[in-house]
């Protein structure tokens, strides 16, 4: 395998196959090198939580692109290598018992998942999920009459306990917050979607969490902060990600809530950038600075870098969105969407179909659209516009 590339990718998910395109839209010969963690080629992840579990996609559908792809672009892939050190002085990056030197590199390592530092949260059969080798060991055992207890309440355990449970397991969820997704929800919403849950026959265990895990014969035995005690056939946390910044941090760059980068995407080292869910980056439309752990914005934060790499030099502008389904509840939201700020909300039919308006002293600074769709551009101009407003003004404005 050649050893100096012009430009290497680190990491083989979303943001790092989109980097290949945003780089081939520039430079039709320079080489490349992606080197992803996994032993597979760069794949969707929300698919993983959502469509795989409703019938609505098949495996070898979430594939970004198949390996001619790669191919045709002359991409050298070096799948299932996890890198360990990279030098800035000597422009290499250092993984298994090789070295590349590079060019220009992209840190697109994206997140690890956070562990329970409980007795028996390393426990070998617990399933901390994130990747596709996590969808296919738990789909291989969740049989219609298994009993799963899922741990966390935000964006992957509520959808995992949603899927879970249209495939006729019978599941616990367990949280420390008093309401699902409660990062995001106002308290109204918040309460109607667990209202949901609850009807559609999950057992929701809020303001509680597990304090250890254990097996009995083939069952995991869930013990509880509260004195409850748990049986299943499976135990599956989704209690939130941390920015993989190993790599950043060996080489010096600036770091914090993310690796940090200026509007090109340019970590504190010109040659080096970063993108995706690692990435803490200029939000331009909202004018502060921020990680998001989106697909949206992996996808065009990957891109954007890729060119920039190859020499475009464009600030990176794009405004993101986000979007979830739970049961008969899906939504699309753009902007800062935090529960703790002011909301309004303009309902077709309450706490199901309308607009939800994120407010800081009078201005939009986020939207999110309950069974409303097509409507994330006319969201993103009302938050560029940026000026103060009233509910009244809002009222039917988004519909």
């Amino acid at each position: 395998m050649k050893h100096v590339f012009d430009y290497v990718i680190v990491g083989g998910g979303l943001a790092g196959a989109s980097a290949v395109e945003g780089i081939r839209e520039l430079d039709e010969t320079g080489s490349i090198l992606l080197v992803c963690g996994e032993d597979h080629l760069p794949y969707d992840r929300p698919p993983l939580s959502k469509k795989l579990w409703f019938g609505k996609m098949k495996v070898d559908e979430i594939f970004l692109h198949d390996q001619k792809f790669y191919d045709t672009h002359t991409v050298t892939l070096a799948l299932g290598i996890k890198s360990v050190r990279l030098d800035p002085v000597k422009k290499t990056i250092t993984n298994n018992n090789n070295t590349f030197g590079y060019g220009k590199l992209l840190l697109a390592t994206g997140c690890k998942v956070r562990t329970l530092t409980i007795p028996g949260g390393d426990l070998a059969d617990i399933c901390y999920f994130r990747n596709l080798d996590d969808y296919l060991r738990i789909r291989a055992v969740a049989a219609e009459g298994k009993s799963a207890v899922v741990v966390g309440g935000g964006f992957i355990g509520s959808e995992l306990a949603a899927a879970l449970n249209i495939n006729k397991l019978n599941v616990t969820m367990i949280f420390p917050g008093t309401l699902l997704c409660d990062r995001v929800f106002p308290d109204y919403l918040g309460r109607a979607v667990q209202g949901r849950y609850v009807e559609k026959g999950v057992r929701v265990l809020a303001s509680e969490k597990p304090v250890s895990f254990s097996k009995k014969g083939a069952k995991f035995i869930t013990r509880t902060e509260k004195g409850e005690e748990i049986e299943s056939d499976l135990v599956i946390v989704g209690v939130g990600v941390i920015p993989d910044m190993e790599l950043a941090k060996i080489a010096g760059l600036e770091v914090g809530n993310g690796i940090v980068v200026n509007e090109y995407l340019e970590t504190s080292n010109p040659d080096i950038y970063a993108a995706g869910d690692n990435a803490f980056f200029p939000y331009q439309a909202l004018g502060q600075s921020m990680r998001m752990e989106h697909w949206d914005n992996a996808l065009n934060q990957g891109k954007w870098a890729g060119r920039n790499m190859a020499g475009a030099h464009e600030p990176y502008t794009y405004q993101p969105y986000f979007f979830s389904d739970l049961f008969e509840f899906g939504y699309e939201a753009t902007g800062e969407v935090d529960s703790k700020m002011e909301t309004f909300a303009d309902w077709q039919k309450e706490n199901d179909t309308g607009v939800i308006y994120y407010l800081r002293e009078g201005k939009v600074r986020g939207v999110m659209m309950c069974n409303v769709w097509d409507k994330v551009e006319m969201a993103r101009e009302l938050i560029k516009r940026g000026g103060k407003t009233t509910p009244e003004k809002l009222r039917g404005l988004i519909a």
